[in-house]
């Protein structure tokens, strides 16, 4: 059996579906096929801010709107989803936020003098070969790529070249630890961990990823129906695009697919 048959009998119309394990790549689906991202869209844009903090454009404890460049990426600023939502102190939740990605995205166009579309697209797309990916609008929730462009950077994630490795360590791990918030779709999780930009698994449940995966695992899904995982320590990535909106029917299917996926990695199928 394939790896990746399990996303077979998703009920989905196109989908497009790929694994790293091993060095080795497998796939499902039409991989040069564009599809929304969602808030997937924030590992690309995180990607970006962290060489910004690399380039000396601003560093993570630099003030950024009311908190600072560390709190807006692990969700921990206190802004709203939108930027006409109530605001509450820094540190006190988890309040996931695509709104404070945009208020990074305009400090490092203040910094740098370039649309943060024109610096993702010079800093992360072109050297990763990511030829089909496009920042068309929120840096929090609006690109669109392939599945070949999206395990371009899994790969970059799992071995990295662009960012020295210790950025992205510090990305994986949590900030801001005892901080509760709700994970959307999936309700108040406490604790919610989060790292810099990438959600981290933790004990929360229920979960988009498999219940069986590691508690480090990082990633994102998006509301466009995709989601990006990895495991650092297995050196394992898995990436879904999908044109049908999450909602209830995907909630249940994504752990259970992704455990699925899982235990055969594990038993090296």
């Amino acid at each position: 059996m394939s790896l990746l048959a399990p996303f077979e009998a998703f009920p989905v119309e196109h989908l497009a579906a790929g694994v790293i394990t091993e060095g080795k790549e497998y796939t499902l689906g039409d991989t040069d096929r564009e599809f929304e991202l969602a808030s997937v869209t924030k590992l690309l844009a995180t990607y970006g801010f962290l060489l910004a903090c690399e380039e000396e454009v601003f560093t993570l404890d630099s003030p950024c709107g009311p908190a600072t460049v560390r709190h807006l990426l692990a969700h921990a600023s206190g802004v709203g989803f939108r930027s006409d939502d109530a605001t509450r102190p820094a540190e006190q939740r988890r309040v996931y936020s695509s709104y404070g990605f945009e208020l990074l995205a305009q400090q490092l166009e203040q910094e740098t003098q370039m649309t943060f579309a024109e610096y993702l697209h010079e800093a992360v797309f072109v050297p990763l070969g990511m030829d089909a990916t496009v920042l068309w609008g929120s840096p929090g929730h609006e690109a669109r790529s392939t599945l070949s462009d999206m395990l371009r950077f899994a790969h970059e994630l799992i071995d990295p070249q662009l960012l020295h490795p210790s950025t992205l360590e510090q990305a994986f791990e949590v900030q801001f630890p005892t901080l509760d918030g709700v994970v959307p779709g999936y309700g108040m999780q406490k604790p919610c961990p989060w790292g810099l930009g990438f959600e981290i698994k933790g004990e929360k449940s229920p979960h988009w990823t498999g219940a069986e995966m590691p508690q480090d695992t990082v990633g994102h899904f998006g509301q466009s129906g995709t989601f990006l995982w990895l495991a650092p320590k297995q050196r394992r990535a898995a990436v879904m695009l999908s044109d049908r909106d999450f909602g209830a029917w995907a909630k249940p299917l994504w752990q259970e697919t992704n455990d699925a996926l899982w235990q055969s990695l594990q038993e090296g199928k």
